[in-house]
């Protein structure tokens, strides 16, 4: 259902949400609702007409039949969101996603009829729906919408024809324009001049934002690391107020809360952001410990951070012991190679003795491994470069696996009994053959085989 300016100024009031611009605003205008509650936006919203390269590549076929169709119906179509930002940036976007003035209904209809396949329409509820377009690419394309009541996590929302107004319910200003397919941006809320200033900013008032979305905490330093040239260049305004909301952030999924927080530490300043996110009391409210250990961030950050560390390296610092990496799993819910991760790196993150040759207890780590040896491999590397140990690092990268000539055959050739002997005789022949730096052949191991078989007996 689409609604107009009059009944939603009534709703939005009703309900304690902001007010929004009037069409018949000057260019800048400050209008304020009851709650006195501020929002800024210009009356003509084309800010740039694109002609780069990056614009232009957009425009493959199956976007241009996605647009012939909707022309076609006579429904204004604009892409959306990230891609805006990206192509103002003069990078090529990660993918397109597209906003329209029709309703899911219309566009089920519309697809339906042009013999359009739908797909994963489970969006549909909040105006989304997913067209496979030349059975080859698909897309999302969501219904202008208002969000008319909030909790925090989910919204009830309310479909509209109103541009301006579905840019008003989006987090930030930088992912509230529109492109229309002739290069024009829309930019109903200054977003391009902060793209321009590499500022993040909330599209109005930063609390109603927040409170409408908690996890919009957790996305305003993921676009922080992304935007920003400074790594200190937030506004005590906004930060403020993430702090007064920070507890709000239990009610958001650990999955949620990681995806965010993942692509945050894979961004830039990312060990100075989560420092700046602990500062701001986030860390009990995503499972962080209570004293997280800053110390040793600090000793991270200043010998590694140049290496490119994974996320899980800026965790592992936080986490005193593997308790801690069992609660913070808890919580944000890794994957199992995340979570391995950062058990192996707080293990294995401490000196190893090897007076002789300061790589062996690395490589004993792959080769005695009971992980996937892919796994043991980048483990390794990422617990030489949380340390800091470059010259270490370089030779692990340069060490060619050697594969240990002695199997279960060989045993069994040799006389071992079959059973619970395997294992142990393996692991001291390993032991054996590593310490003499993998010269030796499965004839010079097996000699070793009689001697080991007496004395597991004698145990």
């Amino acid at each position: 259902m689409s609604i107009g300016y009059t009944r939603v100024l009534k709703i939005y009031r009703s309900v304690n949400i902001r007010a929004f611009c009037s069409v018949t605003v000057p260019s800048r205008r400050r209008v304020r609702s009851k709650m006195d509650m501020d929002l800024i936006c210009r009356e003509n919203p084309v800010v740039v007409k694109l002609e780069s390269a990056e614009f232009k590549n957009i425009f493959t076929e199956e976007v241009m039949e996605l647009k012939r169709i909707f022309d076609k119906y006579k429904y204004e179509i604009r892409v959306a969101g990230g891609a805006v930002r990206d192509l103002l940036m003069n990078q090529p976007p990660k993918d397109l996603d597209f906003a329209t003035v029709a309703t899911p209904q219309q566009m089920k209809d519309m697809f339906t009829v042009e013999n359009i396949r739908m797909i994963n329409m489970s969006g549909e509820k909040h105006g989304t729906i997913t067209p496979r377009i030349n059975d080859k690419e698909n897309f999302e394309v969501t219904t202008l919408r208002i969000d008319m009541v909030t909790d925090g996590r989910h919204a009830e929302v309310e479909f509209t024809t109103d541009w301006k107004l579905d840019a008003n319910r989006r987090d930030l200003t930088i992912n509230s324009m529109f492109l229309g397919f002739d290069g024009s941006v829309y930019d109903y809320f200054f977003g391009y001049e902060d793209l321009q200033k590499r500022r993040i900013a909330f599209v109005g008032d930063p609390d109603v934002r927040i409170k409408e979305d908690f996890l919009r905490i957790m996305r305003y330093f993921r676009f922080y690391g992304r935007i920003a040239e400074e790594p200190e260049n937030h506004e005590e305004h906004t930060l403020n107020v993430i702090k007064d909301n920070a507890s709000g952030l239990q009610q958001v999924s650990g999955e949620r809360i990681w995806t965010e927080l993942k692509k945050t530490l894979q961004g830039n300043f990312a060990g100075n952001l989560l420092k700046k996110m602990l500062s701001v009391d986030i860390g009990k409210y995503i499972g962080l410990p209570s004293d997280p250990n800053l110390e040793e961030l600090d000793r991270v950050l200043k010998r590694a951070e140049h290496l490119n560390l994974h996320p899980m390296s800026y965790l592992a610092a936080l986490l005193r012991d593997m308790d801690d990496v069992t609660l913070l799993h808890n919580r944000l819910k890794f994957s199992g190679y995340d979570r391995d991760m950062t058990y192996f790196l707080v293990e294995h993150r401490g000196d190893k003795v090897s007076s002789s040759r300061p790589l062996l207890p690395y490589e004993k780590l792959v080769l005695n491994t009971k992980i996937k040896q892919k796994d043991a491999i980048e483990y390794v590397r990422e617990v030489l470069k949380y340390r800091g140990d470059e010259t270490l690092l370089e030779q692990f990268n340069k060490w060619s696996i050697p594969r240990f000539p002695v199997g279960g055959k060989d045993l069994k050739d040799n006389g071992v009994p079959p059973g619970k002997m395997y294992g142990p005789i393996i692991s001291k022949l390993k032991d054996i053959w590593i310490e003499n730096e993998y010269k030796q052949t499965t004839e010079d191991l097996v000699k070793f085989i009689p001697s080991l078989i007496e004395e597991s007996r004698n145990k």
